[in-house]
């Protein structure tokens, strides 16, 4: 009997987890890094025992709702192959990751607290962004509708300017045709390429 609950406790303590990291992102993306930790878990429908239980810090709170953010972006790119042709989930990727560019703009504050007390959230971004690219990149060329000279890299950096250049998210539809005009570049000439 002691088997069911440890495995109900670990399933609570995680979505426990789950809702504060979403908490964070939105608390230190609308409030920006001022916000109290009580605010966040309030907002997550946790004490902030339960908080501090997860997030020793602050930082540490900020780097894991960061990271997070960056697990989830990252990891979609898979669920996307499986569903989608992979031009499809590529252009269906780029949304999330204008998104996650966002996220990350507004968390700006909280982020540069992070670096300031020591930490390194970015460390590992680089190189899951380029992994994942690389996978989408590859599915694409494969399949003989994306180039095949491309290099994830230039890609990555193109696409981190479409949030700078449509602005506020009100222009969402500006950046939605930079990403089409983008995916066009990375289809143009994909059969004749290979």
């Amino acid at each position: 009997m002691a088997a069911p609950d440890s495995r109900r406790l670990r399933a609570d303590a995680q979505r426990n987890r789950d809702r504060l990291l979403d908490a964070a992102v939105r608390a230190f993306s609308q409030e920006g890094p001022d916000v109290t930790l009580d605010a966040i878990a309030k907002d997550a429908g946790v004490g902030i025992g339960t908080l501090y239980r997860h997030f020793p810090t602050r930082e540490a709170l900020v780097e894991a709702a960061y990271r997070n953010e960056l697990g989830r972006l990252c990891d979609a790119a898979a669920d996307l192959l499986r569903t989608m042709p992979p031009d499809e989930a590529t252009r269906a990727w780029m949304d999330r990751f204008v998104d996650y560019m966002t996220t990350k703009q507004g968390m700006a504050g909280a982020l540069r607290a992070v670096i300031a007390s020591g930490g390194n959230p970015y460390e590992q971004s680089r190189d899951r962004l380029t992994a994942t690219m690389t996978t989408l990149l590859r599915a694409g060329a494969a399949a003989g509708t994306v180039r095949s000279d491309v290099e994830p890299g230039d890609v990555l950096v193109s696409l981190s300017g479409v949030p700078l250049a449509a602005g506020e998210p009100a222009q969402r539809e500006q950046a939605r045709r930079l990403l089409d005009l983008l995916m066009d570049g990375l289809r143009f000439g994909a059969t004749s390429a290979d």
